[in-house]
């Protein structure tokens, strides 16, 4: 019987320790795929044999330690009430966020930095392909953002974790209440790009407005398998993350004066903020703030013979560290 590239499902949950399998229901963890996730369901350290004997020929290579690696895509929509959280948080706390804070004046939940690594969520994910179940356990991971223009707003994870087993097991029935419908990012649906405002209280305030194509945002976690003999007491083998660095791309229509301005802020080394906010309705809004951008490698863009600039952007943190970033539904 064939078996169907489209007929996948992904629940995930994070765990309450390390090695222990969280068991995500699809009534409860069921995660809303933003189009064709993709498995490496075994990716492993081969060791050559590379034998020597009087004839050519190759020789088996040994399976060494293997973990399993997921891309998936969800929509970045917030979860349909102000102070009510994403289904996409626990994805987020994986990648080094802190749980998500809600706060009111107004009614919001913002998803922060951790600022104490010895806290960062694992979590267990079941990837279900068509009868077939991969388990990856101890997960970790990373991100992009994307809101250009014209086009669905995504979160796109790189999701790393520990080989649990492979069974056959049927696709669970999915429970996605939870997933709400995004806007397109479109001049009416998103606010303007905004450099050097300051953020409180759910708002971006000051700084100058300009005229982009969106915002683009890489988190940017080093994630890495490590391969160890451990003890009875502490497990050899286990995803980390071993730094972050943060980036961006921006694309703004600016007057002659505004990109020699640029130019200038580019040779200084200039940091700024960038900030957007996306979505019309209460509760279905996102606003995307990064706190200390730079901007290099300024380039000549064309849109429909519009002239463009290009920049690259590293995003970096404070001195106070770990705020490269800040997201909030509102």
């Amino acid at each position: 019987m064939a078996r169907y590239d489209r007929k996948a499902a992904i629940l995930f949950k994070l765990q309450s320790a390390a090695g222990v399998d969280a068991a995500p229901s699809g009534a409860a963890n069921a995660v809303l795929l933003a189009g064709p996730p993709k498995i490496t369901p075994l990716n492993s350290s081969n060791i050559k044999r590379d034998l020597i004997r009087p004839f050519f020929g190759g020789s088996e290579e040994l399976i060494g330690s293997t973990y399993v690696q997921v891309e998936l895509a969800v929509e970045y929509v917030h979860s349909g009430t102000s102070d009510v959280v994403a289904a996409w948080d626990p994805l987020l706390q994986v990648c080094g966020f802190s749980a998500r804070a809600i706060l009111a004046t107004p009614n919001r939940v913002e998803h922060n930095l951790l600022t104490d690594y010895d806290t960062w969520k694992l979590g267990t994910m079941y990837y279900h392909d068509d009868g077939v179940l991969h388990k990856l356990l101890d997960c970790k991971g990373t991100f992009s953002l994307k809101q250009k223009i014209g086009a669905t707003p995504k979160i796109m994870f790189k999701i790393m974790g520990l080989d649990g087993g492979i069974v056959t097991a049927s696709n669970p029935v999915q429970t996605l209440s939870a997933w709400k419908l995004p806007q397109a990012v479109t001049d009416a649906n998103s606010g303007a790009l905004v450099l050097g405002g300051a953020y409180a209280a759910g708002a971006i305030t000051g700084g100058t407005e300009y005229v982009s194509d969106g915002l683009d945002f890489d988190l940017g976690n080093a994630l890495e398998f490590v391969d160890l003999l451990g003890t009875a007491t502490e497990p050899g083998q286990s995803v980390d993350v071993s730094d972050r660095a943060g980036k961006s791309k921006l694309m703004l229509s600016l007057t002659a004066a505004q990109e020699v301005s640029f130019m200038a802020a580019v040779k200084a080394c200039t940091t700024q903020s960038i900030g957007l906010v996306h979505g019309t309705a209460s509760g279905y809004k996102m606003l995307t703030y990064l706190g200390q951008a730079q901007l290099i490698n300024p380039t000549k863009e064309n849109i429909k013979g519009r002239r463009m600039i290009g920049f690259d952007v590293n995003v970096n943190p404070s001195s106070a560290g770990n705020d490269e970033v800040k997201l909030v539904g509102l």
